[in-house]
């Protein structure tokens, strides 16, 4: 049987170790992603936050700056093996990504709170290295409204102006977090598919933070991507929760079309609670061992690594065409 691999579209291991600057990406028990459990685990490739925690002050660029500075110095090219973590920035370095000889990082921006309404820094993250940027997290910005914003606003004019340089630039666009009014003001604006990279079926799970039927069926029309997320509350609303749990969500994504746009966003990191089982990466394999009793292994292993690989390789910027601008 071929390698499994995993591609996981969401973590906080930075904002963890911008707190903790003690812990180690090699091997910290108390980190959920680190560089033994990835491997454990068979993640290939890990998107890693830049989420400013509320102790910081989440309009602050100079704590993206920092949280940039510490993936440069703790994650990128740090295994402890000598192999290192390389950075996926270009549709180019997919055929890299797939050979499986190296694990990869992924750069994402959980909410625009830090770029101080300013495409310039927009920019500067882009030139930094990020690639998919979501526009809020669970509260008001100067961009949209997050779901937990009482009043349910979309976004603002200097939100669909970001919007639309994220198009012209090669930046990605995440909508976990965001308003449905938000969401569906995005569906017309953005050019580009984007992705819900930590959100679950509403259906199943009627929690804020998970996807209404129209609005999976709206990202599977524009071949955007579903990340299957592992917190516990976005499951089940129960006291404890199990791997099987998830089934009836990836059930449900698969009714509305999504069998080929669904892939993993655990947000390990960002949890203090976890499903039974699925504590950290480490823990993929099990997680593989459920899904292959219920279903196909061309499907599962869509589902790990093929969809979300397809959509990097369709979406990401090309490093040629940027040397040309």
């Amino acid at each position: 049987m071929r390698e499994w691999r995993v591609a996981d579209f969401h973590c906080d291991a930075l904002s963890k170790m911008l707190l903790k600057p003690e812990l180690s990406f090699r091997n910290a028990s108390e980190l959920d992603v680190n560089v033994q459990r990835m491997e454990e685990g068979g993640v290939g490739l890990q998107a890693f936050a830049i989420y400013l925690p509320e102790v910081l002050g989440r309009g602050k660029f100079e704590h993206v700056m920092g949280q940039l500075e510490l993936y440069r110095n703790r994650v990128h090219g740090n295994d402890g093996q000598g192999r290192g973590i390389q950075t996926l920035l270009w549709r180019e370095q997919v055929a890299d990504v797939r050979k499986l000889e190296n694990p990869w990082g992924l750069l994402t921006l959980e909410g625009v709170d830090g770029l101080e309404g300013s495409l310039f820094y927009l920019q500067l993250c882009y030139e930094m290295g990020i690639r998919i940027v979501g526009l809020t997290w669970n509260y008001a910005n100067w961009a949209a409204d997050g779901v937990m914003e009482q009043r349910g606003a979309g976004l603002t004019e200097k939100g669909k102006a970001l919007v639309g340089r994220c198009n012209e630039i090669g930046m990605l666009l995440d909508v976990s977090h965001l308003t449905e009014k938000g969401f569906w003001e995005l569906t017309e604006l953005s050019e580009r598919p984007f992705i819900a990279s930590h959100s679950n079926s509403y259906e199943v799970c009627p929690h804020v933070r998970n996807l209404k039927d129209d609005q999976i069926r709206a990202i599977v029309a524009r071949n955007g991507r579903v990340g299957l997320t592992f917190v516990p509350w976005f499951v089940k609303q129960a006291d404890e929760v199990h791997m099987e749990d998830l089934l009836p969500h990836i059930e449900r994504i698969c009714t509305l079309g999504g069998a080929q746009h669904l892939m993993m966003g655990s947000d390990f990191d960002g949890i203090s609670t976890y499903i039974h089982g699925l504590e950290h990466s480490g823990k993929y394999p099990q997680w593989i061992e459920v899904l292959l009793k219920h279903y196909d292994e061309h499907v599962v292993r869509g589902w790990m690594w093929d969809n979300a690989i397809n959509y990097l390789h369709e979406q990401l910027p090309s490093a040629a065409a940027n040397q040309v601008k």
